[in-house]
């Protein structure tokens, strides 16, 4: 009895000084659309923050990115979402703080590692309150197969609209590959990787996107009316069937080497990495003319926030303090090559085509999609409709200067910006 009662009282006094230490864990659930990132949290991410911060879990809990802002609206405003919001930038994040669903993060130390420029998505209008940690980007140009361009003797990647045109006319007659890898039915891709890739040479990146913003230049103006011209010449380099070749189709074509360009996003490369069985390169937006200045696409991806209902606040700051340090900013551009980090400083990068695509901030200068910030709150919604009108274009419905026309008519319907 003595022996039995003392074991009881002895596992008694092991449970209760059990208890503080699990109490004292910490869960922190984060929301992302990034399904694809969730091994990468899990065995790369996760275990280097959870080593340096004992006592904070994470759980790392993502919706498809279709769904992420229904999903995550509905369960914010039911009081079940996670502690940690990964953020879209501009509009849908901003509505989120404006109904006090996402916090002030000007008091998270290493903001400072930040330009205006990277906090811009994440940051009021006047840009004084920033409600996300800055996190990544996402670079535009063209990824190629070197082996075709070496078949055709194409010596070196275009940096002029004549060269790009002549390299791909190249191709064309030799007829190994289909020259350009991008279909329209998805819309999407011929405004991303189409208009905007190649737009801001045109526009000149932020001096233009911010002129149509202020009301000083309009979607018929040359500049703006020009890259649907471009765009518009792509269609007999696209293949047949490309009116009905979807975006995985795309991907398809060029990674088992069967199209030689692919109008792209970086996020691309670990993708391609995995699939192609051939050398890749890349090549910025083609400029006008020798000599003119190069612009790109060097667009605000994802930041984090916290949860305004959050119950762990103390727990969350550690993890976004963490999130705007160095060894984060390594850690995540390396884990995934082609989401690149916002802060200030070199991060290097181990991937090769990670680090061709990140050298093109070195040579041309960097801008954000024109129509992310202010100029899609209306109805109609100038990005969706700017995807109709660039696949519209591409497909022969619209011309160049109807798909202008449109997209200003729409943007005058409801906004009017003050001059």
């Amino acid at each position: 009895m003595t022996r039995t009662a003392a074991g009881v009282l002895c596992g008694a006094a092991i449970f209760a000084a059990a208890v503080p230490a699990l109490a004292a864990d910490t869960t922190l659930t984060i929301e992302s659309w990034r399904n694809d990132d969730l091994p990468i949290w899990q065995q790369k991410i996760i275990p280097v923050f959870e080593k340096g911060h004992p006592g904070i879990k994470l759980n790392f809990q993502p919706t498809a990115p279709k769904e992420y802002n229904a999903a995550l609206n509905s369960k914010l405003d039911a009081g079940t979402a996670g502690d940690i919001i990964t953020c879209r930038p501009f509009d849908a994040s901003l509505e989120l703080f404006k109904k006090g669903q996402l916090t002030s993060v000007n008091d998270i130390p290493g903001m400072d590692k930040f330009s205006a420029v990277a906090k811009a998505g994440w940051s009021t209008d006047d840009g004084k309150t920033t409600f996300c940690v800055p996190v990544a980007a996402v670079l535009h140009g063209f990824i190629y197969n070197q082996d075709a361009f070496a078949k055709v003797g194409i010596a070196a990647p275009p940096k002029t609209s004549a060269e790009f045109f002549a390299d791909l006319d190249k191709l064309k007659a030799d007829g190994t590959y289909v020259p350009l890898a991008m279909g329209t039915p998805d819309q999407w891709e011929a405004a991303t990787m189409g208009y905007q890739n190649i737009g801001p040479n045109y526009w000149h990146g932020e001096e233009g996107r911010k002129a149509l913003i202020e009301g000083k230049q309009k979607l018929t103006d040359p500049q703006w009316v020009e890259p649907f011209r471009q765009i518009a010449k792509w269609a007999p380099y696209m293949g047949d069937g490309f009116k009905a070749q979807s975006y995985p189709d795309s991907q398809n074509l060029f990674t088992l080497g069967r199209a030689a360009i692919f109008p792209a996003g970086s996020w691309e490369i670990a993708q391609f990495d995995s699939q192609a069985q051939f050398k890749m390169g890349v090549f910025a937006p083609p400029v006008p003319k020798a000599g003119d200045p190069c612009y790109i696409s060097d667009h605000l991806d994802l930041a984090f926030g916290m949860n305004g209902k959050t119950k762990n606040a103390e727990a969350v700051k550690a993890f976004l303090t963490w999130t705007a340090t160095p060894e984060f900013a390594q850690l995540y551009s390396n884990s995934l090559p082609g989401f690149f980090s916002l802060q200030s400083g070199t991060i290097e990068q181990n991937n090769p085509l990670a680090k061709e695509f990140v050298a093109l901030r070195d040579s041309c200068k960097s801008t954000i999609r024109s129509t992310y910030q202010i100029l899609s709150r209306g109805t109609p919604n100038l990005e969706n409709e700017t995807w109709v009108e660039s696949a519209n274009v591409i497909n022969g419905t619209d011309t160049p200067e109807q798909a202008a026309q449109k997209l200003q008519k729409g943007l005058d319907a409801w906004y009017k910006p003050a001059k």
